[in-house]
Order: structure tokens, then C-alpha cells, then sequence
């Protein structure tokens, strides 16, 4: 006499890794990128003894503050994405990522008022917040990049808090092209490796 067992398969229950998804950084690059090269392209062209344009002296700050604003948004935006199913403590990470970039541009204005009000030199401002901006970004970058072992992200971090150091050497406008074409050269470059990065985890983008 023979007996057959029905085996039935295992039962396979979703349960959250833990771990948050990867961000995508695609939109905040592109965002940050734009604004470096309108608003350092607008200061460059418009700004030394024999400007190229005449445009208002508003603008490239303007452009560059504007583009730095969505930029912020955007990234807050994916990071919060990111964290959906996240354990506790990578949520916590996550928050603390996005305070410091409120941190980080409060303790730079507070900075460059200050000094620029010591010193008596207004003008100063126009030089130090762009470089110093770059400064910000690229040392939360290189905080960001570790946390979230994001290779591509510490990369990029790395270049901006260097090229935007390394610009305050140069007089106006040398200054501002080496801001707009390294820095948002850069920006573009990492929003194409940023879509082979996701591809390489799933084949294909995290949303």
C-alpha cells in the first residue's frame, strides 16, 4: 500500500526589512543644478569689469536662493519617501539628516551677517554665500552619504565642499563660473549616475 503527502508551500509573510528604501536624489539634483548654473551663470555674465550682461544685481541671488529652496524641499521630499517601512532608528536618522540642513543654513546666514557686519563690507555677502552655500551642501552631502552608505551622494559632497572653497581664490566673475560649471556640472553628472545607482539595486528606479 503506498501513501501520498501533500506538502503545501511555506507561506511566505511580508515583513518590513527594517531598512528604508533608497532615496532618490534624481529631482534634488537636477533642482540644485539648475540653480547653480542661472543663478552663478547670471552672476558670472553680469558681474567683473567687463560684464557681459546687464542684469539686475538681485537676480543671480534670487535664482541661486530660489533653486536652493526646492532643492531642500525635494530632497525632504524623497527622504521621507524613503523611510516608509524604516525601523525607528533609521527614521530618527532620517529626521536628524533633515534638521541639519535647517541647522546648517541658519548657523551659515547667522555667520555671514555677522561678519559682513563686523567688517563693515556689505558687499561681501555676494561672494561669501555663494561659496558658502556650496561649503553647507557639500558637508551635509558627505553626513548624508554615510549614514545611507550612498557612495554617489559622499562623492558628490566631496567635490562641492572642495570646488567651492577653492573658487573664493578667484576674483568676480572667475569665481562664479567655477561654481556654475563644476558645481553644476557636477549636479547633472550625479542625476545620471543617480539612475544607474537605483537600477543597480532592482533593475529598475525606487519611486
Amino acid at each position: 500500500m503506498s501513501s501520498s503527502a501533500t506538502v503545501s508551500p511555506p507561506v511566505v509573510h511580508a515583513h518590513p526589512t527594517g531598512r528604508p528604501r533608497e532615496v532618490d536624489n534624481r529631482a534634488a539634483y537636477l533642482s540644485f543644478g539648475l540653480a547653480y548654473v542661472l543663478g552663478h551663470g547670471a552672476a558670472a555674465v553680469s558681474q567683473g569689469t567687463r560684464p557681459v550682461l546687464d542684469l539686475p544685481g538681485w537676480l543671480p541671488m534670487t535664482l541661486l536662493g530660489g533653486g536652493l529652496v526646492v532643492g531642500i524641499v525635494l530632497t525632504t521630499l524623497a527622504a521621507q519617501r524613503a523611510q516608509l517601512g524604516a525601523a525607528p532608528a533609521e527614521i530618527l536618522s532620517g529626521r536628524l539628516l533633515g534638521a541639519a540642513w535647517i541647522a546648517a543654513f541658519t548657523a551659515l546666514f547667522l555667520a555671514i551677517t555677522g561678519l559682513t557686519s563686523v567688517l563693515e563690507q556689505p558687499e561681501l555677502q555676494s561672494v561669501l554665500w555663494p561659496a558658502g552655500s556650496g561649503l553647507i551642501v557639500g558637508l551635509l552631502y558627505l553626513a548624508e552619504g554615510t549614514v545611507r552608505r550612498n557612495l554617489l551622494h559622499y562623492g558628490l559632497g566631496i567635490w562641492l565642499a572642495l570646488t567651492s572653497t577653492a573658487a573664493l581664490w578667484l576674483p568676480t566673475p572667475g569665481l562664479y563660473w567655477v561654481l556654475a560649471v563644476a558645481g553644476g556640472g557636477a549636479y547633472f553628472l550625479a542625476a545620471v549616475l543617480e539612475r544607474r545607482r537605483l537600477h543597480s539595486f532592482t533593475g529598475r528606479p525606487r519611486l
